[in-house]
């Protein structure tokens, strides 16, 4: 299938201050299919960054940082994905949020979406075991993510559907 063909890089930041674990960087220790390191082409970047005071996943729609230019905003509808995720029940809430942070992650993102012309996303996740594990984590990034693989394969077939008109 056109999914199985994407390449996509999936971030996590190493622990910071007071954090000797990163919940971030635990959920993106997932499965993956090997096939994706095959492919030549880069599809997407999401970053995933941990966020204190979180009840479940934050995805975050756009990105502006002060004194740059215009937010610029993910090809992707993160309302859908949000949508998408809780209709199927997962067990942890996903939601969308209009800030990417101030650590790292504005700058980050910033740059991910401009490079990768909004072909980028970040998603912040609660501290482990508050109330999440790192497995129920990765299991709801999992989900986050082959959302994200679904839309952005609708995107890319309108294009080319665009194209050939």
């Amino acid at each position: 299938t056109m999914a199985s063909k994407k390449k996509i890089v999936v971030t996590g930041f190493e622990p910071f201050a007071e954090h000797t674990v990163n919940s971030s960087w635990v959920a993106v220790q997932l499965d993956h299919d090997p096939e994706l390191n095959k492919c030549k082409k880069l599809r997407l970047v999401i970053h995933i960054a941990q966020s204190c005071g979180l009840k479940g996943l934050s995805l975050c729609a756009h990105c502006c940082v002060e004194n740059g230019p215009d937010c610029i905003k993910s090809i992707l509808d993160m309302d859908t994905i949000c949508k998408r995720v809780n209709d199927a029940g997962i067990g942890i809430t996903v939601s969308t949020s209009e800030d990417a942070g101030r650590y790292l992650c504005d700058y980050t993102y910033y740059t991910s979406l401009h490079l990768g012309k909004g072909r980028a996303a970040f998603v912040h996740v609660p501290p482990l075991a508050k109330p999440y594990s790192g497995k129920d984590l990765g299991r709801a990034l999992q989900a986050v993510i082959q959302e994200m693989l679904k839309l952005l394969e609708g995107i890319l077939l309108q294009c080319v559907h665009n194209k050939n008109q």
